[in-house]
């Protein structure tokens, strides 16, 4: 018996005895899907935490000199926690010192964060992110302003009562009508809506677009931090290697400002992308690790379901072999029968998986 011959048999076999075929390709299309749905699922998560999660909030080439880290990776025990609150805040004079004392070119803007509920006539937005920053946020941040301005170097030293705000908080507040030159209120104090930022979607089903952000001297300052503190110094470069180098020199100079010893621990936190992404490579690495595993038994459950159907097949087609070597089939002829079936049942199978 040819190969050829054996293939055409085993699928009229196949078409012969539907329920027992079907189940058998049943088992091997859902390891092979099962592998396909894993691996698919971690590489996508790859991208988003790439492209989403680090690119959008925290910026591509930029680190965050802050109190202590705003992203909270790994075991926090509470003594960490008590140790990073007895910090001293970050101020003003320390973020003019860090950006005043960088040596490659570099963009720097300093910013203070909190919740509030803004309104705009009846309607209102409750716990909407208000950001007070100078106005090299929007550029370091990547923000593109889709309708109106962003707010300049002159509103925020004059302190003018301008706000730019997400797409989400303008649909909220405004449904639909344009809303530069309106009005909102933050903390009941009235300011005028200049920009809208383009919609950035969401991340991990919060919205990013519910936002505003004002001059970082305007009036609501004072409802953010005490006087002359800030959240955080955004730092932008052009490039990886200018953005390590120019987190030595904040640091040098954070350690300079502080009184810090050559062997004393940093006081201050400088927070990038790459620790989310590291952190993130750690638990796709084991994912990874694990695949194998947990794929080998998904195939190991079909390929006994084939073995199984595959004896059945034997016991109950004796009469067939017994009439096959009575005509002068070998004993391979029937071996290679038997086995051209089973890998078709589980090449139907893995392609249809």
């Amino acid at each position: 018996m040819s190969f050829l011959d054996a293939v055409r048999l085993a699928f009229q076999t196949i078409r012969a005895q539907k329920l027992k075929s079907g189940f058998s390709i049943i088992g091997v299309f859902i390891g092979v899907m099962f592998l396909i749905a894993v691996v698919s699922v971690v590489e996508g998560m790859n991208r988003y935490m790439t492209d989403k999660f680090a690119g959008t909030l925290l910026g591509v080439n930029t680190f965050r000199l802050r109190q202590f880290p705003d992203v909270q990776l790994g075991n926090v025990t509470d003594s960490m926690w008590r140790s990073w609150m007895r910090r001293p805040r970050v101020t003003y004079q320390d973020a003019q010192a860090v950006a005043h004392g960088m040596s490659v070119p570099v963009l720097a803007a300093w910013e203070s964060n909190t919740r509030a509920t803004l309104s705009a006539g009846r309607l209102q937005a409750k716990g909407v992110q208000v950001t007070a920053a100078t106005e090299l946020y929007f550029d370091i941040r990547s923000l593109t302003i889709e309708a109106g301005r962003a707010f300049t170097g002159q509103e925020v030293l004059a302190g003018v009562p301008v706000v730019v705000i997400g797409h989400d908080l303008a649909e909220k507040l405004f449904e639909g009508q344009d809303p530069i030159g309106r009005e909102v209120k933050i903390f009941d104090i009235p300011y005028r809506v200049i920009g809208v930022v383009e919609k950035q979607g969401n991340l991990f089903g919060l919205s990013l677009d519910k936002f505003a952000v004002a001059p970082s001297s305007a009036p609501l300052r004072r409802f953010v931090n005490p006087p002359r503190v800030v959240d955080a110094l955004a730092i932008k470069a052009n490039s990886q290697s200018e953005m390590r180098e120019a987190m030595s020199q904040a640091e040098a100079v954070m350690r300079s400002r502080r009184h810090l010893r050559p062997r004393q621990a940093d006081d201050f936190a400088l927070e990038t992308a790459d620790e989310v992404l590291d952190f993130w490579g750690k638990i796709s690495r084991i994912l990874f690790y694990a695949l194998p595993g947990l794929v080998a038994i998904s195939l190991v459950v079909g390929g006994i379901v084939i073995m199984n159907i595959m004896l059945m097949a034997v016991a109950e087609r004796t009469r067939e072999i017994g009439i096959r070597k009575s005509l002068g089939a070998r004993r391979s002829d029937i071996l290679r029968q038997f086995l051209v079936e089973s890998t078709t049942l589980a090449t139907v199978g893995a392609g249809a998986g």
